[in-house]
């Protein structure tokens, strides 16, 4: 059933993570295990700045 969003309803917040989203027998997660994609950062970092922004 539809309700009307009330000003309480809008003002709450709520938190969860990547992990809670994805279901623990998802193939995604059955990858990550098997595969390490570290060198990945390698290939990447001079699209990064040292001087501006946050750390990836």
């Amino acid at each position: 059933m539809l309700t009307k969003n009330t000003q309480v309803n809008r003002d709450q917040l709520g938190m969860i993570t990547l992990d809670q989203l994805v279901p623990e027998n998802h193939l995604v997660r059955k990858i990550e295990a098997a595969i390490d994609f570290s060198f990945i950062y390698k290939l990447v970092e001079n699209m990064y700045s040292s001087e501006r922004g946050r750390p990836s």
